[in-house]
């Protein structure tokens, strides 16, 4: 199913949001969308989908870049006894 954005300014915002999230043009759109129906929901007393917002953030988070490859032991800093270092 296409979707075709005749106004030259929403085209640029679209493509402007994608490039700065790294996300195709078509996930920027649906992501947008999907966030600002939430948003329309919550405002008018519709409580958004909670299962769909967790699925949601996970992915969100799960695309994130490890930066820290110690194990979660090393980063709270428990020794090989489990006690604090």
């Amino acid at each position: 199913m296409a979707l075709s954005l005749k106004d030259p300014e929403t085209d640029a915002l679209a493509r402007r949001i994608a490039k700065l999230t790294g996300e195709s043009l078509t996930e920027a759109v649906r992501t947008s969308l999907s966030e600002r129906l939430m948003r329309e929901e919550v405002k008018r007393g519709r409580p958004a989908d909670l299962e769909m917002r967790i699925e949601e953030i996970a992915k969100r988070f799960s695309a994130l870049p490890i930066l820290d490859d110690r194990t979660p032991d090393e980063i709270i800093g428990y020794d090989e006894n489990g006690l604090p270092t």
